[in-house]
């Protein structure tokens, strides 16, 4: 197997024809792959943003519109995530920094979404900013247990339930339903919902990958 392939997060869609014509239009465009990262963490600080004027949104014209924003925030943040590599490997445009800038700025698009997440609702459930906090550090939990394995002389680790991916997934999902609650009441429960079951998924992420560090270390 090729080192960068066992390197990288496992992603279909990265094998799919329209992303790769999308990364050689970008790679011909002159986009580079470190700025493509850095624009991850913008629209996952719009999502959080579109989140929290949620929860101060006095129409339901404009929950509707936030909670959209916030959906289409977090899948263009998950876009750039699939082609900042994609331009990297296949565009050859590879950098010694690289590694910086693919792990940080997905770090403060986590927390940017979740806190943001956490104060989404108008009227506050009480407990959801914690869960949304909760949330944030979890998701970090995560990705550091991956790269202190890497550093311990693992390989990557990236299964679930919770990875990035998956934490996405969730929250547009809560996000679109939320959208609906002008119509269905309930609906606006999809975000608390959202934002515990990030929480569960994540703490078995987090041990999920730490067994299989440890086995994988002691068996070397």
């Amino acid at each position: 197997m090729n080192p960068n392939e066992a390197s990288r997060r496992p992603i279909a869609a990265r094998n799919t024809s329209w992303a790769a014509a999308v990364a050689r239009r970008l790679v011909k465009a002159g986009a580079r792959p470190n700025i493509i990262s850095v624009f991850s963490a913008v629209f996952g600080g719009l999502a959080g943003l579109a989140f929290w004027l949620g929860g101060r949104s006095e129409s339901p014209t404009a929950w509707i519109v936030c909670l959209l924003g916030a959906a289409a925030g977090m899948q263009l943040r998950l876009l750039c995530n699939l082609f900042d590599g994609m331009v990297a490997i296949e565009g050859g445009f590879k950098t010694r920094s690289g590694e910086v800038f693919n792990e940080l700025p997905d770090r403060f698009s986590d927390a940017f979404v979740f806190i943001g997440a956490g104060y989404a609702l108008p009227i506050q459930v009480v407990g959801m900013p914690a869960l949304g906090w909760l949330a944030a550090v979890l998701a970090v939990a995560t990705a550091y247990v991956r790269a202190m394995g890497v550093a311990a002389g693992s390989s990557q680790h990236f299964c679930g339930p919770m990875a990035k991916q998956q934490r996405m997934a969730v929250m547009t999902v809560a996000a679109l339903i939320a959208a609906a609650s002008p119509w269905w009441t309930d609906a606006a429960k999809a975000l608390p919902l959202g934002l515990g079951i990030v929480v569960a998924g994540g703490l078995v992420t987090v041990f999920r990958r730490t067994g299989r560090i440890v086995r994988e270390l002691e068996s070397q």
